[in-house]
This record gives C-alpha cells, sequence and structure tokens, in this order.
C-alpha cells in the first residue's frame, strides 16, 4: 500500500515520542497543493518546549499557515475554507492532556472532533501518539491518560481513509 494517497480524506499517524510522526505529516501534507494549515494544540509553558514549537515552525516555512489551537480543533476544522489545500493537527495527545487538564468531558469532545471530520471537504494529517505499548501506569490519573488516549487513537483510526504507524523514522502503513 502506497504511502502517501491522494484519495485519503483523513490520515491518521501514530507513534511514540520522537518516532517521526510530525516529519512525516508534514511531509505527506505538503504533496497537495494549496493552502496547507498547521493546527497546534501544544501551549508553551516552559523554554524547553519553545525551543520544541519554534524548531517544528522553523521546518515547515512559509506554506504554512499556523493556528494555535489547544482545545478548538473541531471549530477550527469547520470554519476553514472548502479550498484549504491540507490540514495537519499536531497533536492529539497534547490536545487531549488539554482536554483532562481543563476538565472538559472527552467523549463529547471526541465525538464534536469526528463529526467534524466528517464535514471537511479538504485532506486532513492527524498525529497522536501510541502510548499503550508500555508499562501500566502506576497512578490513576496516568492510567486514566492512556485509555483515553487509547479510545481517542481507535476512534480516529476507524474514520480514518489512511493510517500509518511510524517507529524510529520508518513508517509502516496500518491502513
Amino acid at each position: 500500500m502506497a504511502l502517501v494517497r491522494a484519495d485519503a480524506k483523513i490520515t491518521l499517524i501514530l507513534g511514540g515520542a520522537r518516532s517521526g510522526k510530525s516529519r512525516l505529516a508534514e511531509e505527506l501534507a505538503q504533496k497537495h497543493d494549496g493552502r496547507l494549515v498547521y493546527i497546534a494544540t501544544a501551549e508553551a509553558w516552559d523554554d524547553e518546549m519553545r525551543a520544541r514549537i519554534a524548531e517544528h515552525k522553523a521546518r515547515r516555512g512559509d506554506r504554512w499557515h499556523d493556528i494555535e489551537a489547544p482545545i478548538a480543533i473541531a471549530e477550527i476544522l469547520r470554519a476553514l475554507p472548502a479550498d484549504t489545500g491540507a490540514v495537519l493537527v499536531d497533536c492529539l495527545t497534547l490536545w487531549l492532556s488539554n482536554l483532562m487538564h481543563a476538565n472538559r468531558d472527552i467523549a463529547v469532545e471526541t465525538a464534536n472532533l469526528l463529526a467534524a471530520l466528517d464535514a471537511v471537504r479538504f485532506p486532513v494529517l492527524l498525529v497522536s501518539n501510541e502510548v499503550g505499548l508500555g508499562i501500566v501506569p502506576e497512578n490513576k490519573l496516568a492510567r486514566d491518560f492512556r485509555d483515553h488516549q487509547g479510545r481517542l487513537n481507535q476512534a480516529i483510526a476507524a474514520q480514518a481513509d489512511h493510517a500509518v504507524f511510524m517507529s524510529a523514522g520508518l513508517s509502516l502503513v496500518l491502513k
């Protein structure tokens, strides 16, 4: 199966930290014509995170229009014009963390995102961490996060036309 699918409306790219997820998503998005939109869910709370964000922005270049959206991904997707070339959401893991920190209803927010993805008329690439490959976390908050992340990834993967798993910079097409 080809790594790039021109017919894919929704693409999910999963993997661990520093697996190459974001770089692959950027490369795939840039294969589309038109305006590229980057929806960033990260918030710069410290110098290390500011440096990560700056690195990502520098790598993307001028073709991208950046939108910071720690929580409002669905609303932004609905507001983008139909002629948008492609949208990259990076990343669902930080989005989930933001939702949990804000005490939002994860099931409602997930359903809202799925509905927005169903309605878009442009390609959307979503980056997410696979956090369920390690040991069972020792505390309830960490276990809840892992469980929510697993359910979120499953829901997005079920709706996606294309899914890729990244490990050590290598890609494995799942769907």
